[in-house]
């Protein structure tokens, strides 16, 4: 229900996943009477694999934590998560408040043992054409190193399972490669990522600048939520004003209309290469359970890719590999038992999505 557009993308992108994956079941949450009818539109009323669980509230993207939380407690947000919970559901997916979807995330599913904060992982394109995994990009932007330590080892568990690498690499955003560049908490914590390294359960390779990110030269990226989400918005917003100059200088003469016309097979690679859907949905990892946040503004086919993303979190089964590397690199004093509140984390998560 959640988003910028509700079941109108959302409804079409899950009957177009089940109809490529054969081994796909979707239970879609939310007001009944809308799904029914969307449903209807699309003439999947009777689909076998797509099965509707009635809920009657709806997260907005105004609502505050507390009312998403306390008060609206039958909203869809909040019975897809209990789903999860219960076992009737491998992974939830919603483009709902950001925030909200944490908040509820965490209060009813809790944080792996060792996870003091959940994170949000997502992925960026590279040259290498590949893609390159970047946390945390919005739930926390104050961290102190043991939260980027800990980011770094839940990111390093999800691309071994999604990518079958057995020892991704993993880079620490920073103003410089050298190991004096950066803030005490970015030194810190490349302390405790060397550690790692040098004990051989993770592979440093070091610091890393902003254009390495789209180099490829790591798997992962790890940073603090607040450089994570402008990193993001600010690498989204420069690829739609390049497609958007591309647009419009080439439509300015006809010469330069006929050259976009020899040039379409690449100008058409170009754009798929580097269209923002085909990277949609980001994991919230460090939590006991699998939860996939969609952009709020993404189309049915950007919000496909979310649900494909769960769809593969769920079959490589990511949850149990992160959990059984939390707990062996973790020491155990550092294990911390499950919170049960779910807004003592930094709770700057953006009230609007991505």
């Amino acid at each position: 229900m959640g988003g910028d557009h509700g079941p109108a993308v959302t409804i079409p992108a899950a009957i177009s996943f089940v109809e490529s994956e054969p081994d796909a079941e979707l239970i879609l949450v939310g007001l009944e009477d809308q799904l029914l009818a969307e449903l209807k539109k699309h003439k999947a009323s009777e689909h076998p694999r797509l099965s509707v669980v009635n809920a009657t509230e709806v997260v907005t993207m105004d609502d505050s934590l507390e009312v998403a939380l306390r008060r609206k407690k039958d909203s869809s947000m909040r019975v897809a998560i209990n789903l999860v919970k219960q076992g009737q559901a491998d992974a939830c997916v919603s483009a709902g408040n950001t925030g909200a979807l944490m908040a509820i995330s965490r209060y009813v599913l809790k944080t792996i043992p060792g996870v003091d904060r959940p994170a949000i992982c997502s992925i960026l394109p590279n040259q290498k054409d590949g893609p390159t995994y970047m946390l945390d990009l919005g739930a926390n932007v104050d961290c102190e190193p043991q939260h980027l330590h800990q980011f770094a080892l839940m990111g390093s568990a999800l691309v071994s399972a999604m990518e079958g690498k057995p020892k991704p690499t993993v880079g620490l955003l920073n103003v410089g490669e050298e190991d004096i560049k950066g803030n005490d908490i970015v030194k810190q914590t490349a302390v405790l990522l060397r550690a790692d390294h040098e004990r051989g359960t993770l592979n440093f390779y070091g610091n890393v600048e902003g254009n390495d990110i789209f180099k490829g030269t790591t798997d992962i990226v790890v940073c603090d939520g607040f450089v994570g989400n402008v990193t993001l918005k600010a690498s989204e917003g420069l690829g739609r004003f390049v497609k958007s100059v591309l647009t419009t200088e080439f439509k300015r003469t006809p010469l330069t209309m006929l050259g976009a016309l020899i040039a379409r097979p690449a100008l058409k690679a170009i754009s798929q290469r580097l269209n923002p859907s085909r990277y949609n949905g980001g994991s919230l990892l460090g939590l006991r359970g699998l939860v996939f946040k969609s952009h709020g503004g993404a189309d049915a086919y950007g919000y496909q890719w979310a649900i494909k993303r769960a769809f593969d979190a769920a079959k490589y089964d990511v949850l149990a590999r992160i959990s059984t590397k939390i707990a062996d690199l973790m020491p155990q004093s550092a294990l911390t038992p499950l919170s049960e509140n779910p807004v003592t984390a930094t709770e700057t998560i953006e009230q609007k999505t991505a």
